[in-house]
């Protein structure tokens, strides 16, 4: 009988709990392509348990890259080093399926080696419960203890438990296991592709978009995922509350470069500003410096002084000059002056939706304010596409009505961008009819503001990439020149620097938006009023998605509180509800009793500034490495920073009923 495959070896033999383990090293990577190379001499090393985020501009080279580490290209020069026995996956796009296999049977197939470890065990407990020669029964134990070993190792007896886990945090539900893997949607399959590679479990996660196309339950699930493996994961990412929320590193790659900073996305934006100026301050003082040598070597080059002079010039010849720094810029994105509309822009009273017999939402009430911006969100298939339809009046509600306020312009940007005729070229894409007062300068510089110039501009559209659609699509709803801005999930293909640029551009916006959108960092950026799908009902929540997710987690802990109060058979503690349903909520709430003491809102304000700074300090001082070479301190910092988000939460909540009902 063979000798256990080297997989089973190697899982019994290596354990990967060294967080100074060393499992992956890069060194001179280089990669280049007809435009010229994507990246060169790149330099990087990943450890076991670092969980690094991977950002850089759209075309930058970081799939490419990804690809290199997974062995599925190769470079033009340099080494990928793989530490001995580890195992790295890279997150497949797209795969062929075998056909008849149903969903629970394809993700259970991740565990093909486990699964062949187990029949094993059966054939060699069979063998040796008839085995008489005394050497043979030896031997026979032997691989049966080494087989139970690497099956209770890897937890091999609950399988089927952690498939169940994980295809319900990816959103699919009980009744889809027996369905056939080719009946499901493109995004399903792309969930199941997800689902298979955690279930894996490799040494190294190369996860390229792992959150695209979830909707945020399942985000917030995976977040917490991936949070609790022990694993190094890579994870290239544009969503930027997903990079806060998991990764303890970033790389940037940009300039054909990659550099490295510590902690998640919050302190990487910092440090690469405060990094930059540090880098334009050193080659500045230097520039000045270097200028003032060669002036004064003009000045006395010849006479008494030409001995200095030649030293000096000696001297900058030696000096090792620094580049001027460079930065990803974002586009300088604008929507542009429009013409006023009327006070309210749309009015919902008891509206609801129903298809068949599946009701999407029902008795929502809202009034939407001209100049304020709306978010919806809420997971996939809810009814946030049919709501936008409604307020197009390309959709009739089945119950209630939707008053459209006077002189309302709305430009409308759907998720496939059909506002673009594929067959044209950018340009006239953007400008179909020309405008005397637009001439075609004029709309060169418009877009150049959204990051489209050179040639781009003469391609047609069915060429370009789905960033370059996006602002497109964008730069064409300024021409259009609206003043209510309907918008379905604008920041898909968008890079983080886009998304930056688009966010500014919205608060900029003299008009109206509705946004539909999984983004919740671009959500709590942009919104000041929030429309949430939860089953059939709609919450409406007066501010952004911080205070939603702080509402939320309070009405969790009490939930908690009352479940547990019941298991002990205990009076359920009184719970005051804090949001209200569209149900109970209109455009005038009717005023509820006061939860906290009389405050003027200014002095609530004033105070979640200054614990918001205090937030902002201690996440700092995590984000440094010299933090964690004490213990008593990186608890004591880390219970301060859980003390001032409740209390941030605390204050949002107050400050929500003070706003309400003071005056």
């Amino acid at each position: 009988m063979n000798d256990l495959p080297n997989l089973y070896q190697f899982l019994l033999s290596h354990v990967w709990d060294d967080e100074d383990m060393l499992l992956l090293s890069c060194q001179g990577l280089t990669r280049a392509y007809d435009r010229g190379p994507l990246f060169e001499g790149v330099d990087f090393e990943l450890y076991h348990g670092e969980r690094v985020g991977f950002v850089g501009p759209n075309g930058a080279g970081k799939t490419t890259l990804m690809r290199i580490l997974a062995g599925q290209d190769q470079p033009d020069a340099g080494d990928v080093r793989l530490h001995a026995g580890a195992r790295i996956m890279l997150l497949e796009q797209h795969a062929d399926f075998p056909v008849g296999r149903t969903l629970f049977q394809d993700a259970r197939s991740a565990f093909a080696d486990l699964l062949h470890a187990q029949e094993e065990l059966v054939k060699v407990a069979e063998e040796l419960s008839v085995a008489t020669e005394p050497n043979l029964q030896k031997s026979l134990t032997a691989r049966y203890d080494r087989l139970t070993e690497l099956l209770r190792h890897n937890d091999a007896y609950t399988l089927d438990h952690k498939v169940e886990e994980v295809l319900g945090g990816l959103g699919f539900k009980a009744s889809d296991y027996d369905r056939e893997v080719r009946t499901f949607s493109g995004g399903q399959q792309r969930r199941l592709l997800l689902a298979k590679l955690l279930l894996s479990a490799p040494d190294i996660f190369l996860l390229d978009e792992p959150s695209n196309h979830l909707d945020i339950d399942t985000i917030r699930w995976l977040e917490d995922y991936l949070v609790r493996q022990s694993q190094a994961m890579l994870i290239v990412s544009h969503d930027r509350y997903f990079l806060n929320k998991v990764v303890t590193k970033i790389f940037e790659l940009h300039n054909r470069k990659i550099t490295s900073y510590p902690g998640n996305y919050k302190q990487y934006v910092r440090l690469r500003e405060e990094r930059y100026q540090q880098q334009l301050k050193e080659f500045e003082a230097q520039r000045e410096y270097i200028e003032k040598q060669e002036e004064y070597i003009r000045r006395v080059h010849y006479g008494q002084l030409a001995k200095q002079a030649q030293s000096r010039a000696k001297a900058l010849e030696k000096l090792e000059r620094l580049e001027a720094p460079t930065k990803v810029e974002s586009p300088q994105m604008h929507f542009g002056s429009v013409t006023r509309s009327g006070d309210i822009v749309f009015e919902a009273e008891n509206l609801g939706k129903t298809y068949g017999d599946k009701r999407l939402f029902q008795d929502l009430n809202f009034v939407l304010h001209r100049g304020k911006r709306l978010g919806i969100l809420g997971p996939n298939g809810c009814g946030k596409t049919t709501l936008l339809r409604i307020l197009l009046g390309d959709e009739k509600p089945t119950e209630g009505s939707v008053k459209r306020g006077h002189l309302t312009d709305i430009g409308y940007l759907d998720q496939h961008l059909k506002l673009l005729d594929e067959n044209k070229s950018v340009l006239q894409a953007v400008w179909p009819e020309p405008d005397p007062d637009l001439t075609e300068q004029k709309m060169r510089d418009l877009l150049g503001r959204f990051g489209l110039s050179g040639k781009i501009i003469e391609q047609p559209i069915k060429e370009c990439s789905g960033g370059e659609k996006s602002r497109a699509a964008l730069a064409r709803l300024v021409v259009q020149g609206s003043n209510v801005l309907i918008l379905d999930e604008p920041t898909n293909h968008l890079d983080i620097w886009a998304c930056d640029a688009l966010e500014e551009a919205i608060k900029a916006f003299e008009g109206t938006v509705i946004v539909v959108s999984h983004d919740r960092y671009f959500l709590n950026s942009v919104c000041d009023l929030l429309l949430v799908f939860d089953g059939n009902r709609v919450e409406v929540v007066y501010g952004n998605y911080e205070l939603y997710e702080s509402l939320r987690a309070r009405r969790e802990a009490e939930e908690a509180a009352e479940r547990k109060a019941k298991q002990k058979n205990e009076p359920a503690p009184v719970v005051k509800k804090e949001t209200t349903s569209a149900k109970e909520t209109s455009s005038k709430p009717a005023k509820r009793k006061r939860k906290f003491p009389y405050r003027k809102v200014a002095d609530i304000e004033a105070e979640i500034s200054e614990v918001e700074d205090q937030v902002a300090e201690l996440e700092a001082k995590l984000g440094s490495a010299e933090i964690y070479r004490d213990a008593n301190t990186f608890k004591s910092t880390t219970a301060a920073l859980q003390a001032a988000k409740e209390q941030l939460a605390y204050l949002y909540e107050h400050w929500e009923e003070a706003s309400e009902l003071n005056g």
